[in-house]
């Protein structure tokens, strides 16, 4: 076990634990994991807790039992996991430890096994803002000339990943029903050469805007996009500085669900057993900083659109549909 960054108040605080999937995380390194860290040091900094984030060592076994078991031998207060990589480890811990209360972040209690009572989960409805980004990418595509091409590269094909995918292309079929659509997975969200690879083929095949939807490993896309003169879209974070070719981004709000988390630790209001709902509606997932690219016009007509998803007239899906 490694930490990968520590805070501390008194004694008498409560103690809030964050396990990461590895010990170096930056906002550019690892877009979805920074997000998480940076809820984190805002907890620390605003509300009465001692925080800690530890993860796997890098030299050690690529395990993530060892740091839950460890915040939880410490009796921390409440120990947050990071994503389906720590299904199993979380709820090994969990069961283990039935007087303490652990989280999840980007995954429901049922998604884990055995459904601890003690653990709460966290949904992100982030085919909702990826719906309005696909919305944003075929009208930008249809401006280019033919072919009019979208595509998304994913990492790890899983719910999470899947349900950017599914926004992204309703939002685009939503802009022109014409538009053609090309989805990749890689199967990483680390290394970046497998994701610069796919959206190679892509833009070969005639991708205007390439959607990155697989972490640090899109870092590879969304470089690629650039290298070729077409669009990207950034994910997690706001990735807007990476240039004016991002057109803009997903984010995933890890940052207000781990304050959330922590203040109802504090507040002694946390109930587990249950799943905490993120959406367009209480900016737990938003669009990132538009590239000066995209016109206003462009912009405005997402402005119905994002009401009419939070109202629930209009549905997002967030399962794939078969390609094609």
């Amino acid at each position: 076990m490694a930490g990968a960054g520590a805070v501390a108040g008194n004694g008498k605080h409560a103690r809030v634990g964050l396990v990461l999937e590895q010990v170096l995380v930056g906002r550019r390194s690892d877009p979805f994991q920074y997000g998480a860290f940076r809820g984190l040091v805002r907890a620390q900094r605003n509300l009465p807790i001692q925080a800690k984030a530890v993860a796997p060592s890098p030299t050690g076994a690529n395990t993530y039992v060892a740091p839950f078991s460890w915040l939880a031998r410490q009796h921390y207060d409440l120990v947050i996991g990071v994503g389906f990589l720590e299904l199993d480890a979380i709820a090994r811990t969990a069961h283990g430890n039935p007087q303490q209360k652990f989280a999840l972040l980007d995954a429901t209690r049922q998604d884990v096994p055995g459904h601890p009572a003690n653990l709460e989960g966290t949904i992100f409805h982030t085919e909702q803002g990826a719906y309005l980004a696909g919305f944003v990418a075929a009208r930008m595509a249809d401006r280019l000339p033919p072919p009019h091409v979208v595509s998304s590269v994913g990492g790890v094909d899983i719910p999470t990943v899947d349900a950017f995918i599914a926004g992204f292309e309703a939002g685009a079929k939503r802009a022109d029903p014409k538009i053609k659509l090309l989805r990749a997975f890689t199967n990483t969200f680390t290394t970046p050469a497998p994701c610069a690879n796919a959206a190679r083929a892509q833009i070969d095949q005639g991708s205007k805007v390439v959607f990155n939807v697989a972490g640090a490993c899109g870092l590879g896309a969304l470089k690629t996009a650039q290298r070729r003169g077409v669009y990207g879209i950034g994910v997690d974070i706001d990735q807007s500085t990476l240039g004016h070719f991002i057109l803009t981004s997903v984010v995933k709000n890890l940052d207000l669900a781990v304050y959330d988390l922590a203040k109802r630790v504090v507040r002694g209001r946390l109930r587990t057993g249950g799943n905490l709902s993120f959406d367009l509606n209480n900016h737990g997932v938003y669009l990132g900083q538009f590239s000066p690219k995209v016109r206003p016009s462009i912009q405005r007509q997402l402005i119905p659109l994002a009401r009419q998803i939070e109202q629930g007239k209009i549905h997002v899906p967030s399962m794939l549909s078969p390609p094609g």
